[in-house]
């Protein structure tokens, strides 16, 4: 039953759209976007790039003014968008001012 195709497709990813979408999710989450890269009290926390057909997400493994060291991924597809940002939310809630 699992490799049925139920007669539909999923949405095509619109990398354009979708890093206009995080955008937004990103400002809710108290960041603020410069140079495309999205900071909290001016601290880097993570960029966003259309790269092809994706989006290339970055983001630091620890807060710092000096320089950060990041992680990259590539999403390719809303879902991974969506887990991505939730995995970001996550973060952000265990950083303590402390760690800027």
């Amino acid at each position: 039953m699992a490799d049925e195709d139920f007669g539909f497709a999923l949405p095509a990813f619109k990398p354009d759209e979708a890093l206009q979408r995080a955008r937004r999710d990103l400002r809710e989450m108290g960041l603020n976007e410069r140079a495309g890269t999205f900071e909290r009290a001016g601290v880097a926390i993570a960029k966003l790039v259309v790269e092809g057909g994706a989006l290339k997400a970055s983001v630091v493994k620890r807060p710092s003014r000096s320089s950060p060291e990041w992680t990259h991924k590539t999403l390719s597809s809303s879902a991974m968008l969506r887990d991505w940002t939730a995995e970001l939310k996550k973060r952000l809630a265990g950083w303590s001012d402390r760690d800027e």
